[in-house]
C-alpha cells in the first residue's frame, strides 16, 4: 500500500539565511522583528510625508479638495510601499515578486474584474430583495478624490499592510489557518472606528473581506490581484452605486438609498455590513479554499514542516 503524498504547500517567500547568527534570527529575521521593522519604517515615512504635505498646504482644510485627496493618497500608499520595499529588499533580500510591475496589467486587471463582479452581484441581490433603490443620477459627481483615496489609496495601502505584511509573515511562522484568522481579525478591527461601525460591521468586514482577500493572496501570491479587487469593490460601491463605503458617505454617479433591517441593508455602514455581501464574498472564499485544498498549498506551522531531504552522500 502506497503512503499518502506529503503536503505540497508553496514554500514561504522568505527563509532565514542559514548563516544568520542567533541574535539576527531573533532581532532581524523573526516574524515579529520584520513586522516591527515594517511598522517603524512606515510610521517614520508617514510623519515625514505628513510634514511635507502640511508645509506645502496640501493637507490643510482650506486646500483644494483634489490636492487634499492627493496628499491623503501619498500617506496611504507611499509610506507602506516604501516600508515594504525596505523590508523585502533590505531585510529579506529577495525579489519583490508579489508587486512585480511586469505582472501589474494582468494581475491588477484580474483583481479589478473580480471586485467589479462581486460588488455588482451584491447590489443586484440587494435590489432584487427590495433593499437597494436608485433615486436618480448625479453626472457631476466628484469622483476623482474618491477613486484616489477610497479606491487606490485604500486598495494598495491596506493590502500591503494586511496581506503583504501580516498575512504573509504570520503564515511563514504559524501557517495558513492562523494567518487567515489573525489578519482577518486585524482587518475587521481596523474598521471599528469608522462612521456607523458596530461590532457586527467589523465582524462582517473580517469575514467577507479579511478572509476572502487572505485566501486570494494565498492562491495567487500577488498583491496586485488583492489591491485591484479591493479598489474595484470600493469604487463600484461608492462612486458608481452611491452606497456608503465602510461608513463614509458616497458621492456616486447613482443617487441611491438602502432600506430594510440593518442586517439586510447594512445600515449606516453601507452594503459591507449586509448579510448579502457576507454571503456573496463567503461563496468566493469557499471557492478559493477549494483551490488551495486541491493544490495542497495550505502552509503548516513552521514546527510541523519537514525539512527537505539531504542529498545522498557518495559512497
Amino acid at each position: 500500500m502506497r503512503n499518502a503524498p506529503s503536503p505540497a504547500f508553496v514554500a514561504p517567500a522568505f527563509a532565514t539565511p542559514a548563516d544568520a547568527t542567533a541574535r539576527q534570527r531573533w532581532l532581524v529575521f523573526s516574524p515579529v522583528a520584520r513586522i516591527v521593522n515594517f511598522a517603524v519604517t512606515m510610521i517614520a515615512a508617514n510623519l515625514l510625508l505628513g510634514s511635507l504635505m502640511h508645509m506645502l498646504g496640501w493637507s490643510r482644510a482650506e486646500a483644494d479638495p483634489l490636492l487634499r485627496a492627493f496628499a491623503m493618497l501619498l500617506g496611504q500608499v507611499i509610506a507602506p510601499l516604501l516600508a515594504y520595499v525596505v523590508l523585502v529588499r533590505a531585510v529579506e533580500r529577495r525579489p519583490l515578486a508579489e508587486l512585480s510591475l511586469r505582472r501589474l496589467p494582468a494581475q491588477g486587471g484580474l483583481g479589478l474584474l473580480v471586485g467589479t463582479a462581486l460588488m455588482g452581484a451584491t447590489v443586484t441581490l440587494l435590489w432584487l430583495l427590495g433593499s437597494y433603490h436608485v433615486i436618480g443620477t448625479n453626472p457631476s459627481a466628484d469622483w476623482v478624490p474618491a477613486v484616489l483615496v477610497v479606491g487606490l489609496g485604500a486598495g494598495l495601502g491596506e493590502e500591503i499592510i494586511s496581506r503583504g505584511v501580516l498575512f504573509r509573515i504570520i503564515e511563514e511562522g504559524l501557517g495558513t489557518w492562523w494567518a487567515l484568522g489573525i489578519s482577518a481579525v486585524f482587518f475587521g478591527a481596523a474598521h471599528i472606528g469608522n462612521p456607523g461601525a458596530t461590532p457586527w460591521s467589523s465582524a462582517a468586514i473580517a469575514i467577507e473581506a479579511g478572509i476572502l482577500l487572505g485566501l486570494l493572496y494565498h492562491v495567487t501570491r500577488s498583491l496586485w490581484v488583492c489591491a485591484g479587487m479591493h479598489l474595484a469593490w470600493n469604487v463600484m460601491q461608492g462612486t458608481v452605486f452611491g452606497i456608503a463605503v465602510s461608513g463614509h458617505p458616497a458621492d456616486g454617479f447613482l443617487v441611491a438609498s438602502l432600506s430594510g433591517p440593518d442586517w439586510l441593508s447594512g445600515g449606516a455602514f453601507g452594503a459591507e455590513a449586509s448579510v448579502v455581501a457576507l454571503l456573496a464574498c463567503s461563496s468566493v472564499s469557499v471557492g478559493l479554499l477549494g483551490i488551495a485544498l486541491r493544490r495542497r498549498s495550505i502552509v503548516p506551522p513552521a514546527w510541523k514542516r519537514q525539512a527537505p531531504p539531504l542529498p545522498a552522500t557518495p559512497g
